[in-house]
């Protein structure tokens, strides 16, 4: 894995792909943590969205989470990394805007020395090309695309026939592909669409600090719909998911 992963990093800078590769010492591959499970579906660290989606995310299929900007969808990403990492498989996060904060992911439980982290500078295109070359890689348990800050023509820009050829690449594989964005873009038959919405109560909302100068937005409670190929999920009437804004 070592190699492989270097040989990636090399790919990546040889093609121009990223603007800054952050990565640490390479880990085991996918499915190569405690007892070497090779399980088809991954846990996405949320009980309360892992029982509608049977146990987690498909392993070999393009899943999307969709949601307007901090409606959580890092966040979400961010408990699904952790869940990853700490069962011994390396994450790939390619940040098309260079948003990610190291610092909320470690807070967030994620293994920084499982991760690769691939930086552009909002050219969407290069990051797809990076995308492509981390999935061809292999190894990785879960690989996520950022393209939350893309929106209608720049993010239509792409043919339907891009993300059919990531998706044919991701299939078989033990890795989960995700897309993070802030409409529809695709998934594969086996994914599914996680969309983000708000609860309608003030109290969905928390926050933090004692005065009126330290108060900040600390985290919301948001109401995930799973929508698969075959039908549309609720999630259990009345429960949600707590984001952190961190």
């Amino acid at each position: 894995m070592t190699a492989a992963r270097a040989e990636l990093e090399s790919l990546l800078r040889a093609r121009k792909l990223d603007v800054t590769l952050t990565s640490s010492a390479a880990s085991q591959p996918a499915g190569g943590g405690a007892g070497g499970t090779d399980e088809r579906v991954a846990p996405t660290g949320s009980p309360d969205l892992d029982l509608p989606l049977g146990g987690g995310l498909r392993r070999g299929h393009l899943s999307e989470v969709i949601g307007a900007r901090s409606s959580g969808g890092l966040s979400l990403f961010l408990t699904m990394a952790a869940a990853a990492t700490a069962r011994g498989e390396v994450v790939a996060l390619v940040d098309t805007h260079d948003r990610f904060d190291p610092a909320s992911a470690d807070a967030a439980g994620v293994d920084l020395s499982r991760l690769l982290w691939v930086r552009e500078s909002g050219n969407a295109d290069r990051a797809v090309k990076a995308l492509n070359l981390v999935l061809q890689a292999g190894g990785f348990g879960l690989v996520a695309l950022d393209l939350a800050d893309l929106r209608g023509p720049a993010l239509r820009q792409f043919p339907h026939t891009t993300w059919l050829r990531l998706a044919r690449i991701a299939e078989g594989s033990q890795t989960v592909a995700l897309l993070l964005a802030a409409e529809h873009v695709a998934r594969s038959p086996g994914g599914v669409s996680i969309l983000l919405e708000r609860q309608g109560t003030a109290a969905a909302v928390a926050w933090a600090g004692t005065t009126a100068r330290s108060r900040r937005l600390s985290g919301l409670t948001i109401r995930p719909r799973i929508v698969s190929a075959r039908a549309g999920i609720d999630m259990v009437p009345g429960r949600g998911i707590r984001t952190s804004a961190g």
